[in-house]
C-alpha cells in the first residue's frame, strides 16, 4: 500500500455527534456522543504515521499515538487499548477533557494543511470500548516490600499510584473527600465527563492492588511526618491540587449569593445540590447568574446554572474571546446553550439589597492595550464606561490557589504563593516526600497533572532503588564496572538515624 499523503487522506475531520442544544440544557447527560466504529476507522486513516511523531512529544504522558491509531486501522482494538494503557489508565477521561488542540493535536503534522487528526476522539473511542468490554491491563506484579502513600486521589495521585503499584509497591491513596477522582469528580459536570466513566477508569487502578482511604484529611488526622515514621511509608507523593478559590477583593463579595466556582460545582457534581430537598445540600441559585472568568471552569459553571433553571446566564471577561483560556469546543457549546457573553467587561462592585442578597453588578468596559507578562494584550479600563445590570448570583471562576493544609502542618518548603517547591525530580524539601500537579504548578490541565504524577513515580522508584526495565539492560561494555557490575546499576542503601534519614 502506498504511503498516505495530505492529498490522499480525508480532507475533513470526522464529525462527532452531539445532543441538540435545546434538549441538552434540560439534562445532565453527556453532550458529545462519541465516535461509532465506522467513524473511528475513518478518522484513524487520516493519520500519516509520520516518523517524527511530534504528537507523542506533545503528550505530557508520552502516549504512543501513532501506535494506538495504527492498531485501530488494523482493527485490533484491544491492541490499541494495550498501547494506551502503557502510558495511561484513564483514556476515556483524557479523551474527553484534555486540551488536545494545544498538545498532541496542536503538534499534528496534518495541521499544516488540514484540520488535525482527532486524536482525543480516538482515545475516547478506545477508552469507552475498554469500559464496555471490561478490558484491563494488569501486568505481572512482584511485591517489593515498599509502602507508598499518595495524598490526594486526583489525576496526579492516580497516575503516580498506578505506576508505583505496577512497580510492586504497596500503595495507599488518602483522599479527603468521600469519593476519589479529585477535580474529575467534583469539578467537571456529568454532561462533559460522566462520573460513571470516572468510576470505571478508577476501578482499573484498584485492580492493581491500590487501596483508598476516603474521608481522610492528611495534615489534620495525621501529619506527613507520621506517615513516614509512625505509619511506616517509605515514600510519599503529594497531589492535593489547588482548590482554594480566588476572589477579586471588590466591594460586595460578602453578600449572600456570591460563590466560587469550586463551591458551586462541588455542591452540584459531588453533592447533587440540584436535587435539593431530596438531597441534603442546598444551592439557593438566583434566576440571573453572572460568572466572572472565561476558562473551562467558568464554562462548566455557566452550563450547570442553565441546567438548574437559571433564566439568564452571563459570562464576564475582561479580555476578548481570542484570549479566553477555555477550549474552543466548550465556548461553542456554551454559546449554543444560551450563555450571554460580555467580553471586555470587568466587575467593579457587587450590588446588594436590604436583605444583604446580591441584586446586581457594577462593571466597566475595557479595551486591550500592550501585551503583559502572559504575552496577552493587557486589558485597560475605558474612562466613564461604567454600567450596571441585574443579577441574583455571582460566581467567581478566575483561578485557584494552593490547598493550604499540607503546607500549614508540615515543614515543607513553599514558594511565596504557597505552592510546594520541588526540584527537577519532583522531590520536596523533605526526604522521601515528592509532589506534583496543581499543588506545585498552580491550576493546570488533567493531563499535565498526570504527567507530573508519572514523573514523580519515576523519581520515587529511583529513590527506593527500584529498577526500571530499561535500566536493567547494559549495552555499553566500555562503561566502568565494579565486581563485574555496571556502575550505573549500583544501589543506594537507605540508613535510618534517630529523627533523620540519609542515603549512604
Amino acid at each position: 500500500m502506498p504511503p498516505k499523503t495530505m492529498r490522499t487522506i480525508c480532507q475533513q475531520r470526522t464529525p462527532m455527534a452531539a445532543q441538540d442544544p435545546k434538549q441538552r440544557i434540560d439534562n445532565f447527560s453527556e453532550v458529545t456522543l462519541g465516535y461509532s466504529l465506522a467513524d473511528a476507522r475513518n478518522e484513524a486513516e487520516r493519520c500519516l504515521m509520520c516518523p517524527q511523531e511530534p504528537c507523542v512529544k506533545g503528550c505530557p504522558v508520552g502516549i504512543d499515538i501513532p501506535g494506538f491509531i495504527q492498531k485501530i486501522c488494523d482493527q485490533d482494538y484491544r491492541g490499541a487499548y494495550e498501547v494506551l494503557a502503557d502510558a495511561t489508565l484513564l483514556p476515556a477521561i483524557c479523551g474527553r477533557v484534555c486540551p488536545q488542540e494545544d498538545q498532541c493535536e496542536g503538534a499534528c503534522v496534518v495541521t499544516q494543511k488540514l484540520e488535525s487528526v482527532g486524536i482525543g476522539r480516538l482515545e475516547r473511542f478506545i477508552g469507552d470500548m475498554a469500559i464496555a468490554e471490561g478490558w484491563s491491563s494488569k501486568p505481572d506484579i512482584e511485591p517489593n516490600g515498599y509502602k507508598v502513600a499518595i495524598v490526594g486521589a486526583g489525576p496526579a495521585g492516580i497516575a503516580c499510584a498506578a505506576d508505583m503499584a505496577k512497580a510492586g509497591c504497596d500503595v495507599t491513596i488518602f483522599e479527603a473527600l468521600h469519593r476519589p477522582g479529585g477535580v474529575l469528580t467534583y469539578g467537571i459536570p456529568d454532561f462533559r465527563l460522566p462520573n460513571t466513566v470516572v468510576d470505571a477508569e478508577f476501578e482499573k487502578v484498584l485492580q492493581l492492588g491500590v487501596k483508598v482511604e476516603a474521608n481522610t484529611l492528611v495534615g489534620r488526622l495525621f501529619s506527613l511526618a507520621q506517615l513516614r515514621n509512625e505509619l511506616g511509608f517509605h515514600a510519599v507523593f503529594i497531589g492535593t491540587g489547588a482548590g482554594y478559590p480566588s476572589f477579586m477583593g471588590i466591594p460586595g463579595e460578602a453578600l449572600n449569593g456570591v460563590l466560587s466556582a469550586n463551591e458551586f460545582l462541588t455542591r452540584c457534581n459531588l453533592m447533587q445540590a440540584g436535587e435539593f430537598p431530596a438531597r441534603d445540600t442546598p444551592l439557593h441559585m438566583g434566576r440571573k447568574v453572572a460568572v466572572i472568568g472565561a476558562g473551562n471552569t467558568a464554562m462548566d459553571a455557566m452550563r450547570v446554572a442553565l441546567r438548574l433553571g437559571a433564566e439568564e446566564v452571563y459570562c464576564l471577561y475582561r479580555r476578548t474571546k481570542a484570549e479566553s483560556p477555555a477550549r474552543e469546543e466548550e465556548l461553542e457549546h456554551a454559546k449554543e446553550e444560551g450563555v450571554i457573553f460580555q467580553w471586555l467587561t470587568a466587575p467593579l462592585e457587587i450590588l446588594g439589597d436590604a436583605d444583604h442578597q446580591v441584586s446586581g453588578l457594577r462593571c466597566i468596559r475595557m479595551e486591550l492595550g500592550e501585551p503583559d507578562n502572559s504575552a496577552r494584550r493587557r486589558p485597560v479600563a475605558i474612562e466613564n464606561s461604567d454600567f450596571e445590570f441585574e443579577c441574583n448570583t455571582v460566581i467567581y471562576a478566575i483561578g485557584t490557589n494552593a490547598n493550604p493544609i499540607i503546607g500549614q502542618t508540615s515543614k515543607l518548603k513553599l514558594n511565596k504563593r504557597g505552592y510546594i517547591e520541588v526540584d527537577a525530580e519532583q522531590r520536596t524539601s523533605l526526604a522521601g516526600v515528592f509532589a506534583g500537579g496543581d499543588i506545585v504548578t498552580g491550576s493546570a490541565t488533567v493531563i499535565l497533572a498526570m504527567g507530573a504524577g508519572r514523573s514523580a513515580a519515576r523519581s520515587m522508584k529511583r529513590y527506593l532503588g527500584i529498577k526500571e526495565a530499561e535500566e536493567m539492560e547494559v549495552s555499553d561494555p566500555a562503561r566502568p564496572r565494579a565486581f563485574g557490575i555496571d556502575t550505573r546499576q549500583q544501589q543506594f542503601t537507605r540508613v535510618r538515624l534517630p529523627g533523620k534519614e540519609r542515603a549512604a
